[in-house]
């Protein structure tokens, strides 16, 4: 499978080091930085360096394209991809309002051309080890969630892209909250009451430093995000709520701790739970699991389990809380 990347920063060169497992091909490398993308492209034999995304659109060799650039032209390259019937994999938030997902989806239908968004966290080993336990039932019913997410920036992050709303669509909300919304989406399902607010409480920017979320589903479930940079040591938890037990997520590696999953049972005398705990100190893989198994939708012709609509209803939230901020 011959596959692009367009932009090649930080994201789109850890796209490319998981191709090679895949048995996949990097053919063209895109970045309005010259050189950033001819470094890439010369790692790769036969692979071309490109600074026009539209040059890649015209090739008919290509079957997938990687789009890794700014929230602001995630959209536009997406949809010029599916329209030309290529398969995609563009990173969340995928674009900077829901509305602008729209034509792509309409595209979609028409080219046949699937979507992968790059929720990525899905995919950690904690994750993947929760996923397990609650299809296997062993929470029992779900109540509640309730999760952090943050880090404390750096000197100039107020003058960086994310905090120019013309580039990103809003601040921490929609960069690092969209994260937690999706997790939330993907253990409860969809939420049809949404309360929260966001502000800027440091950084001297025009968009959110803080969002601060309640979301319920039509089962009365409930999800308390926050997702927040200032928070001046990383931070990741998220805890799950059971009738039967409960399950704690801590770290991601790096800077926020050794990823932990906790996994309290309860006892039907109740009192101290049965605990089990896995840790993972190892190199995070998820990036390639997440690669290997876009590869293989497109190999079976099966709509990704994390797509366009979960990018559409996460940005739906996002905004709705941007619109009761104010912001």
């Amino acid at each position: 499978m011959n596959i692009a990347i367009i932009g090649c920063g930080l994201i789109g060169q850890k796209r490319a080091k998981t191709l090679a497992a895949t048995g996949s091909h990097l053919v063209a490398c895109v970045d309005q930085i010259k050189e950033r993308a001819e470094n890439l492209a010369k790692q790769y034999p036969n692979c071309a360096a490109y600074t026009d995304w539209r040059d890649v659109m015209k090739r008919t060799d290509i079957d997938a394209v990687i789009i890794s650039t700014l929230h602001a032209s995630l959209a536009e390259i997406g949809l010029a991809a599916v329209s030309a019937g290529k398969h995609i994999l563009m990173e969340k938030p995928a674009g900077r309002r829901a509305s602008e997902l729209n034509p792509i989806i309409a595209a979609a239908n028409e080219t046949g051309a699937l979507i992968r968004v790059g929720f990525n966290h899905r995919y950690h080993r904690a994750f993947r080890k929760a996923r397990e336990l609650v299809d296997q039932n062993e929470l029992g019913d779900l109540m509640f969630l309730r999760a952090r997410y943050g880090h404390g920036g750096r000197v100039g992050y107020d003058k960086e892209w994310r905090a120019q709303p013309e580039l990103s669509g809003g601040g921490e909300l929609i960069d690092q909250g969209v994260h937690l919304i999706d997790l939330a989406r993907w253990f409860l399902g969809d939420f049809t009451d949404i309360q929260g607010h966001a502000h800027t409480y440091y950084w001297d920017m025009p968009v959110d430093d803080n969002g601060f979320l309640m979301l319920k589903t039509p089962k009365k479930q409930v999800a308390f995000l926050h997702a927040s940079c200032t928070e001046w040591k990383n931070t990741f938890s998220f805890e799950i709520y059971g009738q039967r037990g409960k399950i704690d997520i801590n770290g991601l590696g790096g800077s926020y701790g050794v990823e932990r999953i906790s996994f309290y049972k309860m006892s039907e005398q109740m009192g101290p739970p049965e605990t089990f705990i896995w840790e993972y100190p190892m190199a995070d893989d998820s990036w390639e699991v997440e690669l290997a198994e876009f590869v293989e939708d497109i190999k079976q012709k099966r709509q990704p389990s994390v797509g366009i609509h979960d990018a559409h209803a996460a940005l739906t939230i996002v905004e709705e809380i941007y619109r009761i901020s104010g912001l």
